[in-house]
């Protein structure tokens, strides 16, 4: 009784275990993938890539283009080229390369 009891375990477990273990793993894969996508550069960005990010339009693509080069992502606050709220919806998605 003992040994059929041990296999019913054994399967239900191994039936299971596939499941749990992609549940765990899937959220650490969804960040993975988030973090390789290419962040935009401010310094090289056409101005249709720049209109292509949240909050950001005509005017405001022509100001980032105005106000290159930029030495951090940030600047587009310290300058006055965009406003914060409008920053925070684009920080994770711009970087800033330094010009050489």
């Amino acid at each position: 009784m003992t040994k059929l009891l041990r296999a019913i375990a054994i399967a239900v477990a191994l039936l299971f275990a596939p499941s749990v273990a992609f549940a765990k793993t899937q959220p650490a894969d969804r960040k993975a993938s988030a973090n390789k996508t290419e962040k935009l550069d401010l310094n090289t960005a056409s101005e249709e890539e720049l209109k292509a990010l949240p909050g950001i339009g005509d005017a405001y693509s022509k100001k980032i283009i105005e106000g290159r080069p930029y030495k951090a992502k940030d600047e587009l606050v310290e300058k006055k080229i965009i406003p914060k709220a409008t920053y925070a919806k684009i920080k994770d998605k711009v970087i800033a390369h330094q010009v050489k």
